[in-house]
């Protein structure tokens, strides 16, 4: 057997699920797109705060790109389980690249002001609510169904190897260039991925969802009950909702953090952002190379734990070199989470319900940091980032002992269903 995480990685959930031309091409599409989109992120955090100077303007961004999530995932996850899968994602990841490059283009000619970025964040962040569920959905075409859980593995590991790796290469990348041509690498990223979707080579059946048995509106509701309902999936949906909004947005808002706490600037801001994408990484690796379900929840639920006390000891520090070391404890916990509860929700939903359980997924994944990151930018003005951060972190450690005491009932629930699978 392999030794290293590595070595592991690639000899079992990695290589099952890079077997196919289809999955190769998907998932290289994926990691370029998720890449694209975080180091657009960092570049957009980064550029609101040089046209305002004010931590709540970085936040009011931050939720104008993750806010719509909360009208629109959940019907998105219901579209997503009746159209043309492969069609839904090249328009909504079409507009995504076209928005990136209009911002760009407005960045470098000196067009670009706080209230249209605004505007054309939350045209994006629509966007990206379709494309989401209608992407996740296609995963159990490209695999066999053995390889299922590999491929979520899989999945779940790129993207959020993506949301680190790409903030750190933004950072140098702003450092060295400025902000237009980060921004511009999403619309390069996304573009492509539309471009590679015809060469998918998809079951006309598996590329529809069912068809329709009541009006978008129903079958959306029907989404949210069947979570709320299930003894697995709604608790560890709600647990990682609470602590994505508490914990999440100090994410969101880094160009703050590094200028206010640390008196740095763009430089110390991808030493930063880099930090939190090694932590990814190995975490990540280390996670997805396990090849077995047992225990992911328990990973889930101490993984919180983990990243609030390190997003405590990140802001209670002004000793630079030890905040970078928390970088790494963030994103690694934070990787290390939202790896697990992927691979718990995708395989433990019903197949007709994956496009509307992911869509919820969706909604944690940016929803939630957008409120964090909207609440701790605008307390920030009033009370400084430290005080609202710390209240944050003892909110999450409460909502960690929530999810402690559950643990055996959600984990009983999911791992089994999940076997199943």
């Amino acid at each position: 057997m392999p030794s290293t995480p590595i070595a592991r990685l690639v000899a079992g959930p990695l290589g099952r699920a890079l077997a196919s031309r289809n999955a190769r091409i998907f998932f290289g599409a994926s990691l370029g797109a998720w890449t694209g989109l975080w180091m657009h992120r960092i570049g957009v955090a980064w550029l609101a705060w040089e046209l305002s100077r004010s931590a709540a303007w970085v936040g009011l961004i931050a939720f104008a790109d993750l806010a719509p999530a909360v009208l629109v995932s959940p019907v998105a996850g219901a579209l997503a389980d009746r159209l043309d899968r492969v069609r839904l994602t090249m328009a909504s990841q079409s507009v995504i690249a076209v928005e990136a490059l209009a911002v760009a283009t407005l960045t470098a000619t000196g067009h670009i002001s706080i209230g249209l970025l605004f505007a054309l964040e939350m045209v994006s962040g629509t966007a990206a609510c379709f494309s989401q569920p209608a992407r996740q959905t296609l995963i159990p075409a490209l695999v066999r169904r053995e390889d299922l859980p590999a491929a979520v593995a899989a999945n779940s590991l790129l993207f959020n190897v993506a949301r680190f790796v790409g903030p750190g290469i933004a950072g140098f990348v702003i450092a060295a260039w400025g902000v237009a041509p980060a921004i511009l690498c999403n619309a390069v990223g996304h573009g492509f991925a539309t471009l590679s979707m015809p060469w998918l080579r998809v079951d006309p059946e598996q590329r529809r969802g069912h068809p329709a048995t009541s009006s978008l509106f129903a079958e959306t509701l029907e989404g949210f009950r069947y979570a709320a309902r299930h003894p697995g999936l709604g608790p560890i949906v709600a647990f990682s909702a609470l602590s994505s909004i508490l914990l999440r947005g100090v994410q969101e808002i880094l160009p703050p953090y590094v200028e206010r706490i640390f008196g740095r600037g763009a430089e110390s801001m991808a030493m930063l952002t880099a930090s939190f994408a090694v932590g990814a990484l190995v975490a990540g690796l280390t996670v997805a190379s396990r090849g077995r379900l047992g225990g992911t929840t328990r990973i889930a639920v101490l993984a919180i734990l983990a990243q609030a006390v390190a997003t405590g000891l990140f802001v209670a520090t002004g000793y630079f070199p030890f905040a970078l070391l928390c970088g790494a404890a963030i994103g690694a916990s934070a990787s290390a989470h939202g790896i697990s509860v992927q691979v718990l929700a995708q395989t433990a939903a019903s197949p007709a319900m994956r496009g509307r359980i992911m869509s919820l997924w969706a909604l944690i994944s940016r929803a939630c940091p957008a409120l964090g990151a909207l609440a701790l930018g605008t307390t920030g003005e009033a009370f400084g980032l430290r005080l609202p951060t710390f209240a944050a972190v003892v909110l999450a450690l409460a909502v960690f002992g929530w999810g402690l005491s559950r643990i055996g009932r959600i984990s009983a629930s999911l791992e089994r269903s999940s076997d199943r699978a």
